[in-house]
């Protein structure tokens, strides 16, 4: 394990990178986010991070209160990492990180590793209320729990019970909110995101359908 390094300057901010400022851990973070998992699943879905340096990282998290790591109960019996409260705490923080560096994002360039629960974050900025909320995109699916006050913010994967909301969109769509070009409503207006789904978030999500309707092309339904 190695030492923690430091700016040995007393400001909040500069102790707060003493502890998450390295390379890779946020986005660790950001992975965990989902719940518990184990190393392998980890470096699958971090491209570039090599497995000592993951090792590394993941020591010093642990070190510094920020996962734990359990041995699951069989017939898993592998080792989970997962994140503590004062881990979990870190989600606004990459909320409003994402939130600025929308703009930086651009087009997808050739080299760019893309996986699908990497939208799930700027997808949850965009829902308000509680509920679970299924995405399908064709790169793979996942699901949101929108408004959790504990527990994971999203999965991979389809959602575990019958979702408040399903929301089926491409990964191009996903860019736009994510830059902050297009609203998840304006989508829907637009036909670039299908909803289905009984629950609240569906329901207002289809309000932006009904506002449309009730707009100029509603007019001129009642013309012919």
């Amino acid at each position: 394990m190695s030492p923690r390094r430091s700016y040995d300057q007393y400001c909040s901010a500069a102790r707060a990178l003493d502890v998450v400022g390295d390379r890779w851990t946020l986005l660790i973070v950001r992975e965990l986010l989902a719940g518990p998992r184990r190393y392998t699943d980890l470096h699958a879905d971090l491209p570039g991070v090599s497995t000592d340096v993951l090792a590394s990282r993941l020591k010093d998290m642990e070190r510094d209160g920020l996962t734990t790591r359990r041995r699951l109960p069989p017939p898993g019996a592998a080792y989970v990492y997962e994140l503590t409260a004062r881990g979990s705490e870190l989600l606004p923080v990459l909320q409003a990180l994402g939130a600025w560096g929308g703009p930086e994002l651009g087009e997808r360039r050739p080299t760019d590793a893309v996986r699908a629960h990497w939208f799930a974050l700027p997808l949850l900025r965009s829902l308000e209320g509680e509920g679970l909320v299924e995405v399908r995109l064709e790169e793979g699916d996942f699901h949101l729990y929108v408004g959790a006050p504990t527990g994971p913010a999203y999965g991979d994967g389809p959602a575990p019970q019958e979702p408040d909301a399903r929301l089926v969109l491409d990964a191009e769509t996903c860019g736009e909110l994510a830059r902050g070009e297009s609203s998840l409503p304006d989508a829907v207006r637009d036909g670039r995101v299908e909803v289905t789904g009984d629950g609240p978030i569906a329901k207002v999500l289809r309000e932006a359908v009904g506002e449309r309707l009730g707009g100029p092309l509603a007019e001129s339904l009642g013309e012919s």
